[in-house]
């Protein structure tokens, strides 16, 4: 993904960017491209889930959903205070 350079928050300052770039004092960032590291492990994210998944025996999966409900249930939960009606 290739990013733009971000702008002063500032009216004023992004004022003055806007004034230094029209004149020429000034210059946007030239955008880098991804390196190919970062394109590497983009592809390796891209399918990784899927191999993971694919390799996996029913068994071992079926821990690891136990495992995440049990996590998920055992969060304790503010009770719910009903308001009585007026």
């Amino acid at each position: 993904m290739v990013k733009r350079p971000k702008r002063p928050r500032d009216p004023n300052q992004l004022g003055k960017l806007i004034v230094d770039l029209s004149v020429g004092e000034a210059s946007e960032a030239e955008l880098v491209p991804d390196s190919p590291a970062v394109a590497f492990a983009r592809q390796g994210g891209l399918k990784g889930g899927k191999a993971r998944a694919a390799a996996l025996t029913p068994e071992r999966r079926r821990e690891i959903a136990q495992r995440a409900a049990k996590s998920r249930w055992k969060k304790d939960r503010p009770l719910q205070v009903q308001k009585e009606p007026t």
